[in-house]
């Protein structure tokens, strides 16, 4: 089954001015050039022999640089200039607009820089890859510190008179203000503490159906990871599921790509990370085929991207409702005799002892999240030295989860992400507020979708978020996107009270 389409073509017609269109061609060509980098990315963590690292570096690295040079032109700058007087309807003025932000902040920004960060980072990520299987920071360490110089001195050059770290969140985040994720940091942490509290010192015994079973080869998790992506309606001509050391999505509307890893003793492990990695490429997936190339026709934000994953994994694939349409294939691939409820208890239990963010129960995990943004931001600011990381992540684990890593690559060698950029670990969080957001305005839209995600009737889930969400690609800022998507401003009311009412009654409170 094909993935839902906003069908819409392409604003690049006959009739759009031409001044229009000749931004648009060039435009077309830096967007081409950097999905095709994006395949180069997938193959290094997936397909590539660990030899090559130093020639996909330069490859990158040369491609980084011809984009950016495209990007930032001169030609570019006056073909901006005369689109910009031109008479445009508001999905070409919207597409003008990225156009300039991006050119914008990337024209002053050296080539040379843009080159070296590119090739840095791909040998920062097998050097991480080398320093997670080691258990060794030391060997992580130099390149660590050489790519927060590089970024920094990136941001500088973008802009000199602001702080580097929200230069780099803007990266990730172009519309959303770092103080409003803060205050949505404070919301959190104050709802959440609490009801962790509350659920340590319950006497609920959540059933473990997966566990004893075990442990589980890899063909056997594959299948059950298959099976849950048939139901989904991933399809198999737009997108291929493949293993890797950290679980991602790759790809556009035409080929979305995931990947996941397995744990012999948890297959709840893997099918949650297959699960979430769908919900990302439903969103590449969703967006308008006509417009690949164009920013309406690419995804907004890092915070918009993750509120997609999180909604597939834990509005649809951790309720009840799922898991009693869903059972009885987990059962058929597992070997175990679990009944829903059991199932339903077993993929959201709470563990605040749990290390692994990805790992992580759905309340402890902003806990692991907010644990990263401040150690990040203390590193880019210069306030904690890159040698001190791994003292600091052991003593804010302590703080916050009550739990002490016995190595760093169960602290803080876990993540790729530091391996590509500094300030990336926010959209976790926003994504998740926003999903529970999303999930409210469909089931007031949609009537009763506990029916729907029980019958493995999830087309009409995945047609709702492309109406309100994918369709529109980068046309909205985030806040005019969430507005057009819900009918108010981003809140964190709305996941506040659904994990009160969810673990309330997982936990007897």
């Amino acid at each position: 089954m094909a993935p839902p389409s906003a069908d819409l073509d392409s604003t690049v017609t006959d009739d759009a001015p031409d001044a229009y269109r000749d931004l648009m061609d060039r435009y077309a060509r830096v967007s081409h050039l950097e999905s095709g980098s994006g395949v180069l990315y997938w193959d290094q963590q997936v397909t590539m022999p660990t030899g090559g690292t130093a020639a996909r570096g330069k490859q990158l690295a040369a491609l980084s640089a011809t984009t950016h040079e495209k990007l930032t032109s001169d030609e570019m700058a006056d073909a901006l200039d005369a689109a910009e007087d031109a008479d445009l309807d508001d999905e070409r003025a919207a597409n003008v607009r990225e156009i300039r932000r991006r050119h914008e902040r990337n024209r002053s920004v050296p080539e040379s820089l843009v080159e070296e960060l590119t090739e840095h980072r791909s040998h920062s990520q097998q050097v991480w890859k080398e320093a997670k299987a080691d258990d060794d920071f030391g060997h992580f360490a130099p390149a660590l510190e050489t790519l927060r110089d590089l970024q920094v001195e990136r941001a500088e050059a973008i802009a000199p008179d602001r702080p580097a770290y929200e230069v780099m969140y803007e990266d990730g985040e172009p519309y959303l203000p770092l103080e409003r994720l803060e205050e949505i940091f404070e919301e959190l942490k104050a709802g959440l503490v609490p009801l962790i509290e509350e659920i340590e010192a319950s006497d609920a015994d959540l059933a473990s159906p997966f566990v004893a079973a075990g442990p589980y080869d890899e063909g056997t998790q594959r299948g059950l990871s298959e099976a849950v992506l048939d139901l989904l309606n991933y399809p198999d001509d737009r997108g291929r599921l493949d293993v890797s050391a950290h679980p991602f999505t790759s790809g556009n509307q035409f080929d979305a790509r995931i990947t996941t890893r397995f744990k012999p003793e948890d297959p709840m492990d893997a099918f949650t990370a297959t699960v979430h990695e769908f919900g990302h490429a439903s969103y590449e997936l969703g967006l308008p085929d006509g417009r690949f190339g164009e920013p309406i026709g690419a995804s907004l934000s890092s915070g918009v991207h993750e509120s997609q994953s999180r909604f597939w994994e834990n509005h649809v694939a951790r309720t009840e409702p799922f898991w009693e349409g869903f059972v009885d294939e987990a059962n058929d691939h597992l070997g175990t005799d679990a009944t829903a409820r059991e199932a339903y208890e077993a993929v959201n239990q709470i563990y605040p002892d749990n290390l692994i963010r990805v790992e992580a129960d759905e309340l402890t995990y902003h806990l692991h999240i907010i644990l990263r943004c401040e150690i990040d931001r203390a590193v880019v600011e210069g306030d904690l030295s890159i040698e001190e990381v791994p003292r600091v992540w052991n003593e804010k684990m302590d703080d916050y989860l009550g739990v002490v890593p016995d190595t760093d690559a169960e602290g803080c060698l876990q993540d790729i992400h530091w391996s590509s950029r500094f300030a990336a670990f926010q959209g976790y969080t926003i994504g998740s507020v926003l999903a529970a957001q999303l999930d409210h305005a469909m089931r007031e839209d949609l009537g009763d979708v506990d029916a729907l995600i029980r019958e493995g009737d999830l087309e009409p889930l995945w047609e709702w978020m492309t109406e309100h969400v994918h369709s529109h690609g980068r046309r909205y800022p985030t806040d005019e996107l969430v507005e057009e998507a819900t009918g108010e401003p981003l809140t964190a009311e709305y996941f506040l009270d659904y994990v009160e009412r969810k673990f309330g009654d997982l936990y007897d409170l």
